[in-house]
């Protein structure tokens, strides 16, 4: 009798546990999270794979607070890439509490070199642009990255090409005076910063918002590879759908302290989330 009530009891307790789940079962996923209402700007800084530059950590907290101030976008600040996927994120095969690139509206860039990304997350990155009518801003060493990646070269508009100067008093003269994140700047100024020369770029394709006055520069510099004396600072573009947007300005700490530098790049994320109108077709005469 007492080894009918033994086995009556295990037969119960097997019973009442769940139901064990098959090795070939896939880890269930989060339901997608409900859209807030203001807007999400994915700050992406990865910078593991160069050199940091000392205002990285500055830049990601000044695009930070200035959606928060003003209240029209929130800021998720990454220093990975982890989140630029369309894939469900996992770790160790598990689904983590993280975002994609489906849940941002746009891209605030300050990233260099070969950042290591699979073939998935470079597509991902291109659709989220392309094809999804994301926006894309970068800053100072964003032309920098994936010199690899042909793709990303034409998304963003051109490549760097040395900064032949190093850090000096450029004279920047506006091009499009009507685009929001040029409207604050007069139409020539004086701005220190670590001016770059671009390749791989052309005029016929992106329209270039400032420049600087190539008169005021050393162009005897061995380092100098331009023979036509164009060295753009800001221009805009599209990428299929999404508006796309980059400046040189941003090189040391103190820059992001400067309000003109932080309007521009504020009123460049605002245009990039569809919440100004600015121009993309190249400037004819220019």
């Amino acid at each position: 009798m007492m080894r009918c009530l033994i086995c009556l009891c295990l037969i119960v307790a097997l019973c009442s546990l769940p139901p064990a789940r098959s090795a070939q079962q896939a880890p269930q996923q989060r339901p997608p999270q409900p859209r807030p209402a203001r807007k999400q700007v994915l700050a992406w800084g990865d910078v593991r794979y160069g050199t940091q530059h000392d205002s990285v950590s500055h830049a990601l907290a000044t695009i930070e607070r200035l959606g928060r101030e003003s209240g029209l976008y929130d800021t998720y600040i990454r220093t990975d890439s982890q989140l630029i996927t369309k894939q469900p994120i996992t770790v160790n095969g598990r689904p983590v509490n993280a975002e994609n690139l489906d849940y941002f509206d746009a891209i605030f860039f300050f990233g260099l070199r070969e950042i290591e990304l699979s073939d998935q997350q470079k597509a991902d990155l291109m659709s989220f642009i392309k094809e999804d009518g994301k926006g894309f801003v970068g800053a100072h060493t964003a032309t920098t990255a994936f010199f690899s990646w042909p793709e990303f070269g034409e998304m963003i508009g051109a490549r760097f090409d040395e900064h032949p100067w190093n850090i000096i008093d450029g004279t920047v003269v506006i091009d499009d005076p009507l685009f929001p994140a040029m409207k604050h700047f007069p139409s020539v100024s004086v701005v220190k910063d670590e001016h770059y020369q671009h390749k791989d770029f052309s005029r016929d394709k992106i329209r270039v918002l400032a420049h600087l006055d190539a008169g005021k520069l050393d162009l005897k510099n061995p380092r100098v590879h331009r023979t036509d004396g164009d060295y753009p600072v800001a221009w805009s573009k599209m990428h299929g759908k999404g508006r796309v947007f980059y400046a040189t300005l941003g090189h040391a700490t103190e820059s992001w302290d400067n309000p003109q530098i932080q309007k521009m790049y504020f009123e460049a994320i605002k245009w990039a989330i569809g919440l100004s109108e600015g121009e993309t077709k190249p400037l004819v005469g220019k």
